[in-house]
């Protein structure tokens, strides 16, 4: 099979996408999905997406994470691919897609920045030093100091793998508080490895970092891979809506490969 690709990424979070508006890539496996993301016998990515038809929506987003399966919720990637939609000739001023946790909507400012609004979070598990939580994504939050020298890949690796989340996985974050903001790094299920930015990831710290009051919150984020900011309003003690995620989406590279059909 020959496959027309670009290459995209968001502070650092990578993505191998695909127009997939003719179906012509329905047939992927799970085990091209994995050759395709794999960094030395493949393009190298996080995940990759693809571009659909959507009845009722400006297009459809399906998204596998590096591991060639399905994924949830790709905020990094929902941006990226909202950057992808309009090269591929979608200039409404406002796009709404349907992803894998509902529709979601996205507004561009300039070439590159894209706001992808997130959904409602509704509930938020707050242990003595933990968060858990669901932004489109499940999310471990954990608060620490001294995130530059942390140890993410051996810390976050036993949080995802322990009795309570091996079954099912989950994305695990380290944040720190800062004087303008919070450093977030994060281990990804699918990926399995720290990458250099989570967009669900950034965005359920910069929830749990909100303080007591409901109100509107405009939290920027530091990232190995940039900065980010989040926005959203505080409803109640543990419900935030008006969720939006914000940052960069570059095209990286495009091109043209063949891959085994087996």
């Amino acid at each position: 099979m020959q496959v027309h690709f670009y290459k995209y990424q968001g502070t650092g979070n990578d993505f191998v996408i695909m127009d997939n508006r003719d179906g012509r890539y329905d047939g992927l496996t799970q085990q091209q999905v994995h050759h395709l993301c794999h960094r030395r016998f493949g393009i190298g990515a996080d995940g990759l997406m693809l571009l659909n038809n959507q009845p009722g929506y400006d297009f459809g987003m399906k998204y596998y994470n590096a591991d060639g399966n399905e994924g949830s919720m790709c905020g990094n990637g929902g941006r990226c691919l909202v950057a992808f939609a309009r090269k591929m000739g979608l200039q409404q001023p406002q796009l709404r897609f349907l992803a894998v946790d509902g529709p979601h909507e996205a507004t561009m400012q300039g070439e590159d920045w894209v706001n992808l609004k997130m959904q409602d979070v509704d509930w938020v598990e707050q242990g003595p030093l933990y968060y858990y939580l669901n932004t489109g994504s499940p999310h471990f939050v954990k608060y620490v100091d001294g995130i530059q020298s942390l140890d993410v890949y051996t810390e976050g690796r036993q949080i995802r793998y322990n009795d309570r989340f091996a079954k099912e996985g989950t994305n695990v974050n380290f944040v720190q508080q800062q004087d303008n903001g919070i450093f977030v790094r994060t281990y990804e299920r699918g990926v399995e490895d720290e990458t250099y930015s989570c967009g669900t990831g950034v965005t359920a710290a910069a929830l749990t970092s909100a303080g007591n009051e409901a109100t509107t919150y405009r939290v920027p984020v530091q990232t190995l891979g940039g900065h980010l900011e989040v926005r959203f309003t505080k409803t109640g003690e543990r419900s935030f809506t008006d969720i939006w995620l914000c940052g960069p989406a570059l095209l990286v590279f495009e091109g043209q490969l063949i891959i085994n059909n087996e």
